[in-house]
């Protein structure tokens, strides 16, 4: 579905900040970034989305099959690719519901955007409860919710995640996830970059570790869940801890 291939991102003419990443999603999929702060993981995010001037630098980036390089980030959602940043970014003095009709934009049937609000509603009963409150009044989140939400209405077939859990509370990040899987169920594939590695292991079909603008490793989450190095610095288990506990969180936190 997405197909990403030796892409470099330049900053200032300066400082490289994706050096030669490659990446291949296939459709159905969830795609699990991780990575420490300042690896390249929402450069890459946002290289795809076209939100860098004049990036990338080098590489293509390829959606279905179509070319989607220089493309405006509206054209690039119109292709099916949806993006919630790190920092939710709702429009705060407006309303819930505002909210989410701006995310329906790209679509131009009013009786399509009609049912995928009521959709929305139907999946997000909080949103339907407070859709004529101010966004900004709402709790972190229910934000969140709101921001995923109102990328879903442009019913787009890829979304891109870039940390959902940030900021919010232990039980709130388990709903979160609960709502990525959710949504990848109802046949959206996601790219989800998140901080949060045994939840994002949890629900990953496939994990890539990116350094320093550079993918390092990559492989299934049971793979990685038994590499010295990602249970030590990603999972907080020490070198000589057995992997069977990791495989039980695994099992005990599978959504069905």
């Amino acid at each position: 579905m997405l197909s990403v291939n030796n892409i470099e991102t330049i900053y200032y003419g300066l400082l490289h900040a994706l050096r030669g990443v490659s990446l291949n999603v296939k459709e159905g999929q969830i795609v699990t970034i991780l990575g420490a702060n300042g690896a390249g993981k929402s450069t890459l995010l946002k290289t795809i989305m076209g939100l860098l001037e004049d990036q990338p630098d080098k590489g293509t980036i390829k959606f279905q099959g179509e070319l989607i390089n220089g493309l405006d980030t509206e054209r690039i959602v119109r292709q099916g690719i949806s993006y919630v940043p790190e920092d939710r970014e709702v429009f705060e003095e407006l309303t819930v519901k505002e909210n989410l009709l701006l995310g329906a934009y790209t679509v131009s049937n009013s009786s399509q955007v009609a049912q995928d609000l009521e959709k929305i509603f139907n999946h997000f009963p909080v949103l339907q409860e407070r859709q004529k409150q101010w966004a900004g009044t709402l709790s972190g989140g229910e934000q969140q919710t709101l921001a995923i939400s109102r990328a879903m209405m442009s019913r787009p077939k890829l979304l891109l995640l870039d940390e959902p859990s940030l900021g919010l509370s232990p039980l709130l990040v388990k709903e979160m996830f609960k709502i990525i899987k959710q949504i990848n169920d109802l046949g959206t594939t996601i790219v989800l970059v998140e901080q949060n590695a045994r939840m994002a292991l949890a629900l990953a079909d496939f994990v890539m570790i990116l350094e320093n603008g550079r993918f390092v490793l990559e492989g299934s989450p049971e793979e990685l869940a038994q590499d010295e190095d990602v249970k030590e610095f990603y999972l907080g288990v020490e070198k000589q801890d057995s992997i069977k506990g990791y495989k039980r969180y695994k099992r005990k936190k599978r959504w069905r």
